[in-house]
């Protein structure tokens, strides 16, 4: 009987990792780095964001969701509004809706952090870029 009791929790085990690993995303490449989704459901979305050392996102603002940013490797320069601040491993900052951010890497690694979001729409257009170090003018999610 035990053994038949661990045989179906390992197959619990199996499957509910499968349900997950079905949900995640490629990874996308951009030119300060890359970005993976890990998981989403309503009102949210989790992402595993690398920035190449001496890159930066574009200065921008979301209308429709808040972001938490927390660093797993390297240092991260924030922007937020008129506040700037160095966040390194294992601490985390927050940006509200609608507060012009950037996020940079001034370190000689990549920058890798998890970034939730939170909002009503958590949609890849709703970014309003003010500044961009590649040109770039149609929107496009970190």
């Amino acid at each position: 009987m035990v053994q038949s009791k661990e045989i179906s929790q390992v197959s619990a085990i199996t499957l509910q990792s499968s349900r997950v690993a079905e949900g995640v995303a490629a990874t996308e490449l951009r030119p300060w780095g890359s970005f993976t989704v890990l998981e989403e459901g309503r009102g949210y979305k989790i992402k595993r964001i690398e920035v190449k050392p001496g890159h930066r996102l574009s200065l921008q603002m979301h209308y429709h969701r808040s972001e938490h940013w927390i660093v797993v490797s390297g240092t991260a320069k924030v922007i937020c509004g008129d506040k700037q601040e160095i966040i390194h491993q294992n601490q985390s900052t927050y940006v509200p809706q609608g507060h012009a951010h950037r996020l940079e890497n001034p370190g000689v690694i990549p920058l890798v952090l998890i970034e939730v979001q939170n909002g009503e729409y958590l949609g890849e257009d709703d970014i309003i870029r003010f500044e961009d170090d590649y040109s770039r003018s149609k929107p496009e999610d970190k």
